[in-house]
């Protein structure tokens, strides 16, 4: 591809996403850049306060668990307060319990405000989301989705590094300059982005959405349960992997060198490959991506150089890129304009829920079974999750999709009632 022909794909990646969008953007890569404690919390509890590894593995537990709370949480928040004034109120906790973390020494009081710190950072999740459903078009949401998942994964590969570095000098300092940074994104949120509910009209307010509503409504808890499915495979790449390498003796850095294809990857190919699949069947992309994801840890059985490893990395990596906004869209295509909040705190539940099993579960299976036990187990579980998907939409009508059915059928209307 020539350079020009790359600067007009990049414009037209970009183009016609409203400008509250790009406010909502700047404050996603801003909070993803100054992410350093989850990077570093080990390490500060391990060697700069010297507790042992199960006290920090303690505290991992207790600040995923705050985000499995929050989830549900921030969601209602967002229905019921307002998007804006959910991210105001989640981002200003953050900050303040991200600076108390950096001066507490009590283990009791550490372990507390971490539950507090995943609780705070993961309640904006739902609340993000929600707005940017709200002042998309529903036919530019994959693009806009593919774009704040390409600015969360930068924002992380930056700070993955620089945490490093800044832990060297100071561990405190690392935690106050995310405090800041996400101070700064509350200071965004305030001055740039409005409130986007939508208004309710009067069948709507007849219509009271509430967390019990979203569990009824079969075919959304269905997809949340194939997106945990999926997410419990995609943790596997922090949780299982760097455990089955170390066995197999293989350094760190051998690790590090091999999963930082990841994050390359997805910065090079999340725009381009969104191009490719933004007006493609979701049901094909999701499950094509469920067979890459878990075929793709199932070949890691089959590896032994770092080479190897890193090939499996790029595989799984390639259906993560394709997964997550085709996923995110299909999860507003089934929410009710007023009830979005709710029903993407339950679909953030879902990747909270991995977040904490996939550990548990790669620990028992390597420990009881071997590595290669793990893997086979994450190719069953995507060949389960791509079965899955098809069952789920293979009767579903194009619209419900997100398939254009003709040129003119991006405009027509979103979708304001639950299935």
């Amino acid at each position: 591809m020539s350079l020009a022909s790359l600067r007009r794909a990049t414009r037209e990646s970009v183009s016609g996403l409203p400008s509250a969008f790009w406010w909502l953007w700047i404050s996603t890569l801003v909070n993803r850049l100054g992410a350093f404690v989850a990077t570093f919390m080990a390490l500060y509890l391990t060697l700069d306060r010297g507790y042992s590894a199960s006290y920090a593995g303690l505290v991992a537990a207790l600040h995923g668990l705050g985000g499995v709370v929050s989830s549900l949480g921030g969601g209602v928040m967002a229905d019921r307060l307002g998007r804006r004034p959910t991210l105001l109120i989640a981002q200003l906790s953050t900050a303040f319990s991200v600076a108390l973390l950096g001066f507490v020494t009590d283990p009791v009081a550490i372990a507390a405000v971490a539950f507090l710190v995943g609780a705070a950072s993961n309640a904006s999740r739902p609340a993000v989301q929600a707005m940017m459903a709200d002042i998309v078009r529903p036919e530019d949401r994959v693009r806009a989705f593919s774009l704040n998942y390409w600015a969360l994964n930068l924002g992380f590969a930056v700070s993955s590094m620089a945490a490093g570095l800044i832990a060297e000098a100071s561990y405190l300092a690392g935690f106050l300059i995310e405090a800041g940074m996400t101070f700064a994104c509350a200071i965004v949120v305030f001055v740039k982005l409005p409130e986007s509910r939508p208004t309710r009209t009067k069948t709507a307010a007849e219509e009271n959405v509430s967390l019990a509503t979203v569990v009824r409504d079969r075919r959304f808890m269905a997809l949340v349960g194939l997106s945990f499915l999926v997410a419990l495979i995609f943790q596997q790449g922090s949780v299982g992997l760097p455990v089955a390498m170390g066995e197999a003796g293989f350094s760190p850095s051998d690790y590090g060198l091999a999963i930082a294809m990841n994050g390359i990857l997805i910065v090079v190919l999340q725009i381009p490959v969104t191009r490719f699949i933004e007006h493609r069947d979701p049901m094909r992309l999701l499950v094509i991506s469920s067979l890459l994801a878990g075929y793709g840890f199932g070949l890691t059985a089959f590896a032994g150089s770092v080479g190897v490893f890193a090939l499996t990395v790029c595989v799984w990596t390639l259906a993560e890129i394709v997964n997550a906004p085709t996923q995110t869209s299909l999860v507003v295509r089934f929410s009710p304009a007023h009830g979005r909040g709710r029903y993407q705190g339950m679909y953030s539940l879902s990747w909270s829920a991995a977040a904490l099993v996939a550990p548990l579960m790669s620990g028992l299976v390597i420990d009881h079974f071997g590595a290669d036990w793990l893997w086979g187990v994450c190719a069953v579980v995507g060949t389960a999750a791509g079965v899955g998907y098809w069952l789920l939409m293979r009767r579903m009508p194009l619209e419900d999709k997100g398939v254009e059915r003709s040129a003119d059928a991006g405009h027509s209307s979103d979708r304001t009632t639950s299935v």
